[in-house]
């Protein structure tokens, strides 16, 4: 089940690439008409959506943190720190 659901996820960063390129391609300079319809545009952007979706759903059933969140410039990571109070370090043991 394992290899199946990382050859899924494989296709899926591989079409996101792929559509992501396309769009970036196709996308006019500041004031110029855009060659796709608004209808065509919304689903572009909701098909990223549903691969963003699945992407993130395969990565916690194999136990993976999402490598694909947006990370912009001069950002650090997040992360959550759980204070342990009352627990006894291996150094307290001595």
């Amino acid at each position: 089940m394992e290899i199946d659901l990382k050859k899924e996820l494989d296709v899926l960063i591989a079409l996101r690439k792929v559509i992501s390129s396309i769009v970036r391609e196709i996308t006019p300079d500041p004031g110029m008409k855009h060659p796709l319809s608004d209808a065509t545009i919304e689903d572009v952007r909701q098909g990223f959506t549903l691969i963003a979706a699945r992407e993130r759903e395969i990565s916690e059933q194999l136990g993976k943190p999402s490598l694909h969140r947006p990370m912009y410039k001069g950002e650090t990571p997040k992360t959550n720190v759980i204070k342990m109070h009352g627990l006894k370090s291996s150094k307290d043991e001595d």
